[in-house]
């Protein structure tokens, strides 16, 4: 029987669990979903920028945090002996592509090394421990084809950072079957999975040269919208989304089956919600009650993907894991965010929308199975 997300504190209530890049976008909301879980959270990242939702909402790691690099063995291994976790969620990495072309070594070292890092630090503790990597839905060989992409197709990456993530799964492919093979579970008790998510969104998101906090910037300075690649068709989905998947993914990492969830997941929106750049743009202004998008750029600059989708059964099937918020929700929510972070709102009444709008998510899911 799969869980459902207003059951993960069953889970992890109590359980201590490393957060890797607990300072940046996806890993603060991640954070901050596992203290309400009633989860122990240790961080390992490095310092948060001024901007950061760690900081703009207070978050901060009850167990405790280290500030390192996770190039740094050393200081990876000294962190997970110093919090002994039960799980471990890896999400610290390079995440842009277009700095893959500015910092190609920089991306493949904490990319690809950054993950073995991780994964040997929890080898050598030798302790139970389930563990999920963090990927990308761009670590997968694009053709631009309108097919969804399914975790069995091949790898590949025309781009440092897709080839990075295409790195990030042979590195849990290759410690998953050398040191931790599914058919022993029983005797080492390391779990391993790893997660590929399509395009997020939502507040806190202060990327540079991601299409939200570009836009908001442009609407808060009564400035036109101008888009890189107005037609490039993503994946987009509200941050909670692929995070309720991951930690949908580590309960079951954790349970009776673990076994049958020592693979690679797909964490994808529902078909009406990958659209072209220039649409999301559109529903982003019209949730922001004024602006336009006038500019609309040819694609430039180094190449990237045009069209890219992702098809989740896998995680249907196995985690009973299904997006619960359409791409104009989405929108909705994470624009609230930015209005409320424009007014003035301090790090307490921030921290309160995001919880807020969290609760609404898994209530939703609540709504969701009574309708059924």
């Amino acid at each position: 029987m799969t869980l459902t997300l207003e059951a993960l504190a069953d889970v992890y209530a109590g359980r201590r669990v490393v957060v890797t890049g607990h300072t940046g976008f996806k890993g603060g909301w991640l954070t901050l979903w596992l203290e309400q879980l009633g989860a122990q959270v240790f961080g390992l990242a490095l310092p948060a920028d001024p901007k950061a939702l760690a900081v703009s909402c207070g978050i901060s790691p009850k167990l405790g945090q280290r500030l390192a690099d996770v190039r740094h063995f050393d200081a990876v291994r000294s962190a997970l002996d110093e919090a002994q976790p039960d799980v471990v969620f890896h999400l610290a990495a390079q995440p842009l592509v277009r700095r893959s072309y500015v910092a190609p070594l920089e991306t493949l070292q904490t990319n690809v090394l950054g993950t073995a890092n991780v994964l040997e630090a929890v080898r050598q503790r030798g302790a139970q421990c389930a563990v999920v990597v963090v990927s990308s839905d761009k670590c997968y060989q694009n053709r631009e084809t309108e097919l969804a992409y399914r975790e069995d197709d091949p790898l590949g990456g025309h781009d440092p950072y897709s080839m990075s993530k295409a790195g990030t799964e042979l590195v849990v492919s290759s410690w998953r079957s050398s040191f931790f093979p599914v058919d022993a579970l029983p005797h080492h008790q390391i779990a391993v999975a790893s997660a590929r998510a399509g395009n997020v969104i939502g507040g806190g998101d202060w990327g540079v040269d991601r299409l939200l906090p570009d836009l908001i910037s442009s609407l808060r300075r009564g400035r036109p919208v101008t888009l890189r690649n107005p037609q490039a068709v993503r994946p987009w989905q509200h941050v909670l989304e692929p995070l309720g998947g991951y930690l949908l993914l580590g309960a079951a990492l954790l349970g009776a089956d673990a076994a049958e969830a020592c693979d690679a997941f797909n964490f994808g929106p529902n078909a009406d919600s990958t659209v072209p750049v220039q649409r999301l743009a559109e529903l982003a202004v019209r949730a922001w009650g004024s602006g336009q998008v006038l500019a609309l750029g040819e694609a430039s600059g180094p190449h990237e993907a045009g069209l890219l989708r992702l098809a989740s059964d896998r995680a249907f099937a196995k985690l009973g894991w299904t997006p619960r918020w359409s791409l104009t929700e989405a929108v909705q929510h994470t624009v609230a965010w930015y209005r409320a972070q424009a007014s003035g709102m301090g790090p307490h009444e921030l921290r309160d929308l995001c919880e807020a709008q969290l609760s609404s998510y898994v209530s939703g899911d609540r709504r969701r199975r009574a309708a059924a």
